[in-house]
């Protein structure tokens, strides 16, 4: 059986630290990336998450890159801007004909809601100060849902070919939140979506039990189904310490390889989550990966495959 490494899926073995944590410790967490590679140039973006106790999810950063390690800095935003309590996974893409576009995670205060919100503007400086549009709000209902954590692919020869992968938590059980699933939704522009239905959940008894969150889709491979990477955890006490496995696409929704996973990092709590894929020019693909690390804080780290 290949291994993992074969496989060209993310693992810990010769990762490199791209972001460190803002400081030691648990609930210090550079992470929750996501990554596009255009014209030569790397673009990440990364949530910077402190402790409950000093502030959670306070800033998104946007920086570029030559190598894809070594990144500067560009723009940032502050929860404050959006009235939010906290940020999570944001996503930096390219949109033809318009510049770029920013999409947030906003949780809302006092609530476990969370809601997507964007920026768009010219280039990736200029997005603190873009045009700013909910795109998904959720439902704060009692019986509603908290949406969060995006991913988003842009296909433009298809008249719908904006893709997101959505993770969904149910807010009607009371000390449940946590739980997650995964739902496609398509668009014509980026901004205003429909609804395709769940596509992964997670399975009873297995390790990703308690919810299955996609964090990337892998690059085609002539002649083999869609594949992705996915977040899962086996309760509610491995919530923050996700672990990686992989789904397949079987015509309708993503089934897990159970051949695969869990990815985990073999420090503190285990967390190797939020990754992200981007296809090299040379068939390769590089990873960002939200790790743990001894000291029970998180490092955004890359790897190449």
């Amino acid at each position: 059986m290949p291994t993992l490494d074969e496989l060209a899926l993310p693992t810990p073995h010769d990762a490199e630290v791209v972001v460190p944590a803002p400081g030691p410790g648990p609930g210090n967490w550079s992470g929750a990336a996501s990554a596009v590679l255009v014209d030569r140039t790397f673009w990440l973006t990364w949530r910077t998450r402190r402790p409950l106790t000093e502030g959670r999810g306070v800033t998104v950063v946007v920086a570029s890159s030559p190598d894809g390690v070594r990144f500067t800095p560009v723009a940032e935003v502050h929860r404050d801007a959006f009235g939010c309590e906290s940020f999570e996974r944001p996503v930096l893409v390219p949109v033809p004909g318009v510049g770029w576009r920013l999409y947030l995670s906003c949780a809302t205060y006092d609530s476990k809601h969370w809601w997507v919100d964007s920026l768009t503007a010219a280039t990736p400086a200029d997005l603190p100060a873009g045009e700013r549009r909910v795109v998904l709000p959720g439902d704060a209902g009692a019986d509603g849902v908290a949406v969060k954590d995006p991913v988003i692919t842009h296909d433009p020869a298809r008249l719908d070919g904006w893709d997101m992968w959505l993770c969904c938590h149910p807010l009607a059980d009371p000390g449940h939140e946590d739980r997650m699933t995964t739902r496609h939704l398509t668009s014509s522009d980026g901004l205003v979506w429909t609804d395709r239905g769940e596509v992964l959940a997670g399975r009873p008894g297995a390790w990703d039990e308690r919810g299955a969150r996609v964090t990337a889709v892998l690059p085609a491979v002539d002649g083999q189904p869609l594949r992705a990477l996915y977040d899962g955890r086996p309760d509610a006490a491995s919530n923050w310490h996700e672990t990686t496995g992989l789904a397949v696409w079987d015509g309708d929704r993503f089934v897990a390889d159970a051949a695969v996973g869990p990815i985990s990092s073999p420090d503190s709590d285990g967390a190797w989550r939020y990754a992200a894929a981007v296809p090299l020019p040379d068939g390769r693909v590089r990873y960002y990966v939200e790790a743990a690390r001894p000291d029970g804080a998180h490092d955004l780290v890359t790897v190449v495959r």
